[in-house]
């Protein structure tokens, strides 16, 4: 059976949780409907796991059980989410794009189990999900083995797969484990482990006392029952994640607690934050600083001024406009720790707010970018904003003399490396290519800013400019 989810709750989970396309999505509902016939044939549960878009694990979106009398699993899995902690060799085969396997691992219901995971490759040949095949590995155990050494086995795998287990891997490690018997008393717990209890609790021993006795925020990860569980805690400025594993016995019940200590880590989360609400405080301060200036300029355009002054201001004012443009689209999205710049909606505010304040009573404003999303960080926003400026002044004050209407058409393109921009009008064209300083001004930071060449395409009817420059890891693009 397939646990009970139809096709179009795969389709859903990958939707919500992933960034796989139409075709991807198909082609693993393509191979979902097989997983059954797998199962049986091999006696294994069968599972499709996807990388998540926004977090770094991996949920669950098809399954297969074998029909065998005692299953692994008492419940469907699908939706679930898996961690790289508990099952390594799902992600390393995401990273390495080949077949890996482990011989054990736990499953979502904390049993030890054999993995073998495959990679499931699109036509592009990236990797959109794994395909994996479960068998339940068979503890062998005595009546004498010591209660105390069993669960190894179970904690090795997390640090050092296929290896044997070594009780020393375990005090080694920064991450506090602990292990507890039904009653939730310490049956033991690594060097790291002893301080995390000693100093939340006060006690030098506690050995003989039920851990959520003693620590009571664990009471709510011992009343998960048997799920695997996550859990983040404060207390006292300390913070941590606790990851319960319920590991089952034959004769016991014994649950594994990994404590990962987040205190450093929301620390310097909260410098981060503080140095980002700076850097936003800075930007508001630069934005109004802008508009002070604008405020100047167009108090001195009251005087009177002569017609080559006034458009030399007017000129400034552009200039001044298109940087501010920048802040003000990063201050629009608080969100955006980033400064990502949106260079389509900034080209469209320079040009709808100087084509409205022009001279010229009717010009068509048109953008092509072929739903193409170009974005790029503050510094190589304002370099383009300017460069989007220069060009639409010299198209605004030169194209369409004696002229009362006009078009202006704005184009990006993209290849694989390479961004174009072009801009061009239906004027009057250009006879000769003048040197002026706005011209100095789009050569300057075309070449040196943008890393990229400006050139005028020679045309019948207009002036067409063309500007091209490499993406880069400050200049990038996203597809819709």
């Amino acid at each position: 059976m397939i646990g009970g989810f139809s096709l179009s709750n795969i389709q859903s989970l990958c939707r919500k949780y992933t960034n796989l396309s139409v075709t991807d999505i198909e082609k693993l509902i393509e191979i979902e409907t097989t997983l059954s016939y797998y199962a049986e044939l091999t006696d294994c549960y069968m599972f499709i796991d996807c990388m998540m878009e926004n977090l770094p694990h991996a949920i669950v979106v098809a399954e297969a059980f074998p029909q065998t009398e005692s299953g692994l699993y008492e419940k469907s899995v699908i939706g679930k989410f898996v961690f790289e902690s508990f099952e390594p060799a799902v992600f390393a085969a995401f990273r390495n794009k080949e077949k890996s396997s482990i011989t054990r691992a736990i499953t979502q219901e904390g049993i030890t189990v054999e993995q073998n995971v495959v990679p499931l490759f699109n036509d592009q040949q990236q990797v959109i999900a794994v395909l994996i095949q479960e068998k339940k590995v068979e503890m062998q155990t005595t009546p004498n083995d010591d209660l105390r050494q069993m669960p190894f086995a179970l904690i090795e795998h997390i640090v050092e797969a296929n290896s044997q287990p070594i009780p020393v891997v375990s005090d080694l490690l920064v991450e506090s484990i602990i292990l507890t018997n039904h009653e939730n008393k310490v049956i033991y717990s690594n060097p790291a482990g002893y301080r995390f209890i000693s100093e939340l609790s006060g006690l030098a021993r506690f050995d003989n006392v039920a851990l959520n006795k003693i620590l009571p925020f664990l009471q709510e990860v011992y009343d998960k029952g048997d799920d695997v569980f996550f859990l983040e805690i404060t207390i006292d400025r300390k913070s941590f994640i606790v990851k319960k594993i319920p590991i089952r016995d034959q004769n016991d019940k014994v649950t594994l607690l990994i404590i990962h200590d987040l205190t450093e880590l929301k620390l310097k989360e909260n410098e981060l934050m503080m140095k980002t609400f700076a850097i936003r405080e800075i930007h508001h301060r630069v934005k109004n600083n802008l508009q002070t200036v604008t405020s100047l300029l167009r108090l001195q355009m009251r005087n009177d001024l002569s017609a080559a002054s006034a458009s030399a201001f007017q000129e400034a004012l552009n200039r001044i406009y298109s940087i501010s443009s920048v802040y003000e689209l990063i201050l629009e999205n608080e969100d955006n720790a980033e400064e990502k710049v949106d260079v389509i909606a900034l080209s469209k505010k320079i040009g709808y707010k100087m084509v409205g304040t022009s001279n010229t009573p009717s010009i068509q404003l048109t953008f092509h970018h072929d739903n193409v999303q170009l974005f790029c960080h503050s510094k190589k926003a304002v370099s383009l904003a300017l460069i989007i400026c220069e060009l639409l002044q010299n198209a605004l004050k030169y194209a369409f003399i004696g002229r009362e209407e006009g078009a202006i058409d704005i184009q990006f393109q993209q290849d694989a490396s390479t961004i174009s921009l072009y801009i061009s009008d239906n004027g009057v064209g250009m006879q000769e290519v003048k040197a002026s300083f706005g011209m100095e001004i789009i050569t300057r930071l075309v070449e040196y800013d943008l890393a990229g060449t400006f050139s005028i395409i020679p045309s019948e009817q207009g002036t067409h400019t063309q500007i091209q420059f490499p993406v880069s890891e400050e200049v990038f693009i996203l597809n819709d």
